[in-house]
């Protein structure tokens, strides 16, 4: 059962980690990276990055951290000797279940929206590209904050949670 304890323990921690540094990466690099570009270029690029991420790997981390949490938390909860890394896990479920509630009701939305607008090379008003952009790409940022903190904090508890296994 130890053995079963620290394996998901440290499963739980590296693909929460591999998350976190996901939307990290887009907070601090590729975002701002596109906000340097055309309305063009910035609307096609997200079209293509939404349909790119939509695979077994980012799935696999996505859907894995929670998961692994959850059975962390369960084997830790059993074991009177290690029931000092509830409180720690029970956070880092919370937090990580936040970060997806945003996404589900920000981030996807928003990525709908923006593949419904179409191609840019479809539109021949430049200003439906410009209008697709605005729309998608503040409150697409701002719920990208909010998804890196809380996914950072979830990888802050886990580690924790570490330290007391």
């Amino acid at each position: 059962m130890e053995t079963a304890r620290t394996l998901t323990l440290i499963a739980a921690t590296i693909t929460a980690g591999l998350i976190s540094g996901l939307f990290y990466a887009f907070t601090v690099a590729v975002m701002p990276g596109l906000a340097r570009s055309t309305d063009r270029t910035t609307v096609e690029t997200m079209q293509n990055i939404n349909k790119a991420i939509l695979n077994g790997w980012f799935m696999l981390a996505y859907l894995g951290a929670p998961l692994l949490i959850t059975a962390t938390l369960v084997l830790h909860a059993t074991d009177p000797g290690t029931r000092d890394t509830i409180v720690p896990l029970a956070a880092a479920l919370a937090t990580c279940l936040a970060a997806m509630i945003i996404t589900a009701r920000v981030n996807i939305p928003l990525n709908n929206a923006l593949e419904e607008a179409g191609h840019p090379e479809q539109h021949t008003d430049p200003t439906t590209t410009h209008t697709a952009r605005t729309t998608y790409e503040t409150p697409w940022n701002n719920a990208n904050t909010w998804r890196t903190v809380l996914t950072t904090v979830t990888l802050a508890l886990l580690t924790y949670a570490l330290t007391l296994h």
